[in-house]
């Protein structure tokens, strides 16, 4: 990983700095920004040293960069939210020009509605990917191929979904047909969902807890993150991850800069490093969700993760991306789940 930024362009980014900066970066722990080996090259390649600090949710990403002024240089923040963030005037304009790799990102996520408000652009297109299902290929010789699955009473009892309000109410949406984006009929989902509850053997509320459950057998079938699925699959865990005929939940995560950041200029070269397709190869070895530089996605092995599931135009096809939503649609979806979950 010694290539990064030894191109002239990509010095006289940093170099207007004249000093190393401290570069404070907000996201999820473990999600790829503090990868151990990329921070190492960056650091070493630019003489900035990254520091990361760490939410458990968007609301409290709101809330530390609305109480932290000039803490934060880059924040991790999924194009549902990003508006939210917008609205509240604490991100600056992204400009491009800044950005080495920035033509390599596909056009689609570059014109997301959730990243880009009043003509500018306000989160660099990261990392995308999708929930669906994962199966045990102890139980199931040929894969599923419907959300069905999960409804199958000979499963009954082995079978999971995420503890969130949101993500259950859109995998009723696709299972009763519906946008989940703008769900028309919210009784047919609530009806869905109360026949599936009986169901379930536990609800899973993180990557690690997935793995200990599918490990034990005490899943059989449940949803999942395609890059989480990726990390098993690699890790060994001996299952196949399926995006259901009905179709996927698709999100797209940007890197943003807060307006009040006082290190700009090395924010730029921390986020361009991120998106590099060098950085890519090595973070997809590892377990990875999808690059939205289409350049890394080519290069990719044709046995990677990615590129064999993702790459499919047949699986995108299916794929419902997250729009941006209300706090009193949120609302509305949590009361769902939680009264859902009191009568189980």
């Amino acid at each position: 990983m010694t290539r990064l930024f030894t191109t002239a362009a990509a010095l006289a980014l940093i170099a207007p700095t004249l000093h190393a900066a401290e570069i404070r970066v907000l996201n999820w722990q473990g999600y790829g920004t503090d990868i151990e080996w990329a921070v190492k090259a960056f650091e070493e390649a630019t003489g900035n040293t990254v520091v990361h600090e760490y939410f458990n949710s968007e609301q409290e990403t709101l809330t530390k960069l609305r109480t932290n002024p000039g803490a934060y240089d880059v924040v991790l923040i999924n194009s549902s939210f990003t508006p939210q963030v917008v609205a509240e005037d604490l991100l600056a304009p992204i400009d491009p020009s800044k950005l080495e790799n920035f033509d390599d990102l596909d056009p689609a996520f570059v014109k997301n509605n959730g990243l880009n408000e009043d003509g500018a652009l306000y989160g660099v297109p990261w990392a995308w990917g999708l929930t669906a299902i994962a199966v045990s290929n102890n139980d199931f010789d040929t894969p599923p191929t419907s959300l069905e699955v999960l409804w199958n009473p000979d499963w009954a009892g082995r079978v999971s979904i995420r503890d969130d309000a949101v993500e259950a109410v859109q995998i009723g949406a696709l299972a009763t047909g519906q946008d989940i984006n703008d769900v028309q009929d919210l009784e047919a989902v609530r009806t869905k969902l109360a026949e599936l509850m009986p169901a379930i053997s536990t609800y899973w509320g993180s990557e690690n807890d997935w793995n200990q459950y599918m490990a034990s057998g005490e899943f059989a079938a449940a949803t999942y993150w395609s890059g989480s699925a990726s990390r098993s699959i690699g890790k060994g865990l001996d299952i196949t991850f399926v995006v259901p005929d009905e179709g996927a939940i698709g999100w797209l995560d940007g890197l943003s800069i807060p307006k009040s950041s006082e290190n700009k200029d090395a924010a730029y070269a921390f986020i361009d490093w991120m998106i590099d397709p060098e950085f890519y190869s090595g973070w997809d070895k590892e377990g990875a969700p999808a690059t939205a530089n289409t350049a890394a996605a080519k290069a990719l092995p044709d046995d990677s993760f990615n590129k064999a599931v993702l790459g499919d135009p047949e699986v995108v096809a299916r794929v419902q991306f997250m729009q941006p939503m209300t706090d009193d649609k949120r609302e509305e979806y949590l009361k769902l789940w939680q009264d859902l979950k009191a009568v189980q």
